[in-house]
């Protein structure tokens, strides 16, 4: 199936916590109006409600699940519904809404909408760590502590500028670590890094409300984007933070920067993983890549991915 109008059944999955979960009404019923077979609709509230709920309409036997929410949410459903025939929707009701943007989805939620009923089926690639899903970065480090400092209501009252907040916050309060990188595929010598600030995997394209993995990342890649950032005079970080938005940071003297299709991350002390906005893991960690792992629906004239099928390297 390449083609969202051959849907034969939708469920909506909608997270009400978003920070536009209360538009989800109206995203509905422009749904509707455009042709998607809506049968069946769901608000949570918890993540134990979300998991129970996406099971449920996955038994139910919808081939579209269309989730609204943050990125955490979507990548949540993601792990459910990967490796199956189910087409996933996205509607892009958080903050940073980096997927939608890796998948040249609109932020307009009217457009994303008619983006669900018309688009075009591709699949892509899921991150795993220690099994648990990602889409767009998975990290240790400062991201652990902006993700501590981003209250809902931070994000509710002045939206991506959250971000730079809680940043300057957590930067604030960031003790560095020591890590150790091993390559199970044997593509890369081990890696022993000191006083660090930051370790990120990358699987898609986006993170951060913006920011770029690096210049070639790409969801279909089939490839991780792996990067570590040492602590280090404020100037320093600053000018790598100047290079965030187009990815060119990864090309700066004080970033490390390679690409491989698993990684084994051993910190010192043990440290929790944010995966897409969530806390979700520990290390130490295991990354790998699931191919072509997820079905989901991008606007006709996306170039994110490709619709390939199951583990081809075809481009």
């Amino acid at each position: 199936m390449k083609d969202a109008r051959e849907a034969r059944s939708a469920a909506v999955v909608i997270n009400a916590g978003s920070r536009r979960g209360a538009a989800h009404e109206l995203a509905l019923d422009q749904m509707r109006r455009a042709g998607v077979p809506i049968s069946a609709v769901h608000r949570v509230l918890s993540g134990a409600e979300l998991a129970g709920t996406l099971d449920q309409v996955v038994a139910e036997g919808h081939d579209l699940v269309v989730v609204g929410g943050g990125d955490g949410t979507v990548s949540f459903a993601a792990g459910r519904v990967a490796g199956s025939d189910v087409m996933l929707g996205v509607l892009p009701l958080g903050t940073a809404n980096d997927l939608a943007r890796t998948l040249e989805i609109p932020n307009n939620l009217a457009e994303a909408c008619a983006a669900i009923a018309d688009g075009k089926v591709v699949d892509i690639d899921l991150g795993r760590a220690n099994g648990q899903p990602f889409l767009n970065v998975a990290s240790v480090g400062l991201s652990v502590g902006v993700t501590e400092a981003l209250s809902p209501r931070l994000k509710r009252v002045i939206g991506p500028l959250a971000y730079g907040v809680a940043t300057l916050r957590a930067y604030a309060r960031h003790k560095p670590f020591r890590a150790r990188l091993e390559f199970p595929e044997g593509d890369h010598q081990p890696m022993e890094l000191e006083n660090l600030l930051q370790v990120a995997v990358g699987n898609g394209r986006h993170y951060g409300g913006g920011n770029m993995v690096s210049p070639t990342a790409g969801i279909d890649d089939h490839t991780l984007d792996i990067y570590a950032i040492p602590a280090g005079p404020l100037r320093d970080h600053v000018s790598i933070a100047r290079l965030l938005k187009d990815g060119s940071f990864v090309k700066h003297d004080r970033v490390y920067h390679l690409t491989s299709r698993s990684v084994r991350l051993v910190t010192e002390p043990p440290m929790s993983v944010n995966l897409d906005g969530e806390i979700a893991a520990i290390t130490p960690a295991d990354f790998t890549i699931q191919r072509n792992a997820v079905h989901v629906v991008v606007p006709q004239g996306s170039n994110s991915a490709l619709f390939d099928g199951p583990g081809s390297s075809s481009r």
